[in-house]
């Protein structure tokens, strides 16, 4: 199990340019987005959404307003990662569904929710802060994806070079509810991987006893 992960560790990298004659199947696309909805979220709010676009026509006009990204329209399946914003806040009811969704008697729900109104008050207390916590959490939910996708052999390539009000003007986003985190395109490389540079494991782990 350990050298199947690092393959596909090994495997993934910033993937410029997609085959266009390759296309995603369907079931693995939908085990790709899978791991990205079982992924972890703070106090469980699942605060994302993952648009799934594969209409050419849409792909090229979103184009433009990724830096005009060739991975954009040369991909099988684009995913725009979106991070929550309405549901996270207290009165939108949604966090208190979330809580009860793990049975508790209603002290301990009251409890949870005063420590999420508390903890996160400052968080809480503008769209632009809600949106600092949430994009920040939709991290998690690609690089599951991206990490999935490499270990079925699907190439990604997490994009944040974009006008962010460009793309969800294109999108025709409710930004009180949701706003773009990540352009994260899937499909199959045309070229040959170049070589994987990273730092030296002792350069960016230090052992605390």
């Amino acid at each position: 199990m350990k050298n199947e992960f690092m393959k596909a560790m090994d495997f993934r990298h910033a993937c410029k340019v997609f085959d266009e004659a390759k296309r995603i199947s369907d079931e693995d696309i939908r085990f790709i987005l899978e791991t990205g909805r079982k992924s972890p979220s703070s106090f469980g709010m699942e605060a994302w959404k993952f648009l799934v676009i594969t209409n050419e026509e849409l792909k090229a006009k979103l184009r433009p307003a990724c830096w005009d990204q060739v991975q954009v329209t040369s991909c099988s399946h684009l995913v725009v990662v979106l991070a929550g914003i309405d549901s996270v806040k207290v009165e939108s009811g949604e966090v208190e569904k979330r809580f009860s969704r793990r049975e508790m008697p209603k002290e301990k729900l009251d409890f949870y929710m005063k420590l999420y109104g508390d903890h996160l008050k400052e968080t809480l207390s503008s769209d632009e802060n809600i949106y600092a916590w949430t994009a920040k959490q939709t991290a998690i939910a690609a690089a599951n994806m991206m990490t999935a996708g490499a270990s079925i052999g699907i190439d990604s390539c997490p994009i944040e070079g974009y006008d962010k009000k460009q793309v969800e003007g294109i999108l025709g986003l409710d930004t009180s509810k949701y706003q773009l985190a990540m352009v994260l395109p899937f499909g199959y490389r045309l070229n040959e991987q170049p070589k994987q540079l990273r730092l030296a494991f002792d350069e960016v782990v230090r052992f605390i006893d």
